[in-house]
């Protein structure tokens, strides 16, 4: 089983040292620390972990803002790890799409649970985003087809089930999906 790859991001180097250490020896395999969250944003965009905790407060961007990038570029989970539990950064961590939180001073036993939801949550996004993107593209299809249905069935003189036969023929005549063949007779219509 491969080791899920962490990159830790808090301003106290300290801490990220005891984090690093705790994480190694549940197994997870830390590969990048720093220190702020803007090198936190790239530093995942090159190396593309499995997750990122990062500290909330840091100098010049904070975690949340690094979080709400990394969750819309669909780079990776992040668990916050703050001092502070305040409504407002709870309510600011849940906009940016963070799926962790840990109060610091944590408990090591505490890590392992935060980070496997958080990598079960992102998955799930993943999942629900594909099968949306693919609800998309089949009822675009659909549009098309019913669209060029309608072309042959008024220029042809064809029933719906004759119109479709037709478009369903030329797409395995043409090795062409459907929605191509519909594009392409809906093209071919557009002036007439």
């Amino acid at each position: 089983m491969e080791r899920v790859r962490v990159i830790i991001a808090d301003d106290e180097s300290l801490l990220r040292m005891d984090l690093q250490e705790a994480l190694t020896e549940l197994g997870y395999l830390v590969i990048g620390q720093v220190g702020d969250g803007q090198s936190a944003v790239n530093m995942a965009r090159e190396l593309e972990p499995d997750v990122v905790i990062m500290d909330i407060k840091m100098p010049g961007m904070d975690g949340i803002e690094a979080a709400k990038i990394l969750t819309e570029e669909k780079i990776a989970p992040v668990v916050l790890l703050t001092a502070y539990s305040q409504r407002d950064l709870i309510e600011r961590a849940k906009e940016a799409g963070v799926v962790g939180y840990l109060v610091k001073p944590f408990r090591e036993a505490d890590l392992a649970p935060a980070i496997e939801l958080a990598l079960a949550r992102f998955e799930e996004f993943r999942t629900l985003e594909k099968e949306v993107d693919n609800l998309k593209e089949a009822l675009e299809t659909r549009k098309k087809v019913e669209q060029a249905k309608g072309i042959l069935m008024e220029k042809q003189g064809l029933s719906e089930h004759e119109a479709f036969r037709k478009i369903q023929k030329m797409s395995m005549n043409t090795r062409k999906p459907m929605k191509e063949v519909a594009e392409a007779i809906i093209l071919a219509n557009a002036d007439s």
